[in-house]
C-alpha cells in the first residue's frame, strides 16, 4: 500500500489552531505524518499551507512572502492585543482624514520586522 505523499493548501477557519487542523488531516488520510508549514492564531484565517508523508522534510524549504489583511478598531486596548482579549483601555478618536490616516499607516508598509502580539502562537524552543 502507497502512504499519502504531497502539500495540502487549505484555508483555516476562524476558532481552530494550526495543529487542530494537521489533527484533522491526520484523522482524515489516515496518518500521523503531516505537518503545517507556518502557525497562524486560532482566531485568525488564511492560508496553511500542509505537508503530508516525507513531504514533511520539505517544509523548511518553503519560501514565500506573506501578506497580512486585516481591520483594526481604533481608541481600543485589549489585554491580548487583539479582537479576542479584554478591553483594558479605551482612548476617543481624533477627528481623521484620509491623508493623516495613510500617513501614519506608512509605518506599517513595506518589509518590517513583525513584532508579536503578548497572546500568540510563536514557536518557542521546538
Amino acid at each position: 500500500m502507497k502512504s499519502a505523499f504531497g502539500f495540502l493548501i487549505i484555508d483555516k477557519p476562524s476558532g481552530i489552531t494550526s495543529h487542530g487542523c494537521v489533527n484533522r488531516i491526520r484523522k482524515v488520510i489516515g496518518t500521523k505524518r503531516v505537518g503545517h508549514g507556518g502557525t497562524l492564531d486560532p482566531g485568525v484565517t488564511g492560508v496553511l499551507p500542509l505537508a503530508i508523508g516525507h513531504a514533511t522534510r520539505l517544509l523548511p524549504y518553503l519560501i514565500g512572502n506573506k501578506i497580512y489583511k486585516g481591520t483594526i478598531k481604533l481608541g481600543v486596548n485589549t489585554s491580548t492585543d487583539d479582537a479576542f482579549g479584554q478591553i483594558i483601555r479605551k482612548k476617543p478618536i481624533p477627528n481623521l482624514n484620509e491623508i493623516t490616516i495613510e500617513k501614519l499607516l506608512d509605518k506599517f508598509r513595506g518589509e518590517i520586522d513583525q513584532v508579536p502580539p503578548n497572546v500568540s502562537s510563536i514557536h518557542i524552543k521546538g
